[in-house]
């Protein structure tokens, strides 16, 4: 199986790419590959980094065709994963844009609201945090990550009432900084979001990152294991 995850540093931005050949499911290894290509950008001293997906598909979450076959320990240590991984990006010590280039459901809603900024792709693509309507509880760090993205007016609708957004609807509510027209020029208007931020002192922009999210970073990180059996039942 090829690698999930593409890595390229180009002008101090450091661009992560999802291609898993279809939908950018989550799994295990994708989990993997995404922190080890977050560990590269963090060795190259990268200024930026610029997180995309494939053309139609950011990602549409966690592989829940995979999941029930996994045995429970396996199981575990994937959602373990997933929250950590995602916390990971949120105190990234390094500026983040998320390159929404398709759908981002769940999951992939996820990973875009845990990046600095959000850049999404025209056209009809579905920008959903889907899992009440499905009969998921959020855990707690998921909750964190959409109250950084989505503004307080919204935070009933998106999170609670599981309401999708069309990348229009999200940028008219603030969820993101922008919609790339065509849906060609949107990595180009990523790295263009992106190139002002590697100008940042690097340890300033760390430490104040840090500081800025310790507390909620904190309670969600104390209440991942114990709130993964109850969202992976429910699955």
């Amino acid at each position: 199986m090829p690698d999930p995850v593409a890595y390229a540093l180009e002008d101090n931005v450091a661009r992560i790419t999802l291609d898993d050949g279809k939908v950018n499911a989550m799994s295990l290894p994708l989990f993997e590959a995404l922190g080890a290509a977050l560990d590269r950008a963090e060795r190259d001293h990268a200024g930026a980094v610029v997180l995309a997906g494939r053309p139609g598909f950011f990602s549409a979450g966690l592989n829940l065709k995979l999941l029930p076959t996994l045995p429970p320990a396996e199981l575990r240590t994937t959602m373990i994963a997933f929250g950590r991984t995602m916390l990971r990006v949120f105190t990234l010590p390094i500026p983040t844009v998320a390159a929404v280039s398709g759908h981002a459901v769940a999951g992939g809603a996820m990973l875009m609201f845990a990046c600095d900024l959000r850049w999404v792709a025209e056209g009809p693509f579905r920008i959903h945090l889907n899992e009440v309507a499905i009969g998921l509880p959020l855990p707690t760090w998921a909750i964190t990550l959409a109250h950084a993205a989505v503004p307080p007016r919204w935070h009933t609708e998106a999170i609670l009432h599981a309401r999708p957004y069309t990348p229009d609807e999200a940028l008219e509510r603030g969820i993101v900084d922008g919609v790339a027209r065509p849906a060609e020029c949107l990595l180009a208007e990523a790295c263009a979001a992106a190139a002002p931020l590697t100008a940042l002192d690097r340890a300033a922009y760390a430490t104040s990152k840090s500081r800025h999210r310790a507390m909620v970073v904190k309670w969600a990180a104390d209440l991942l294991e114990g709130e993964m059996g109850g969202f992976q039942m429910r699955g």
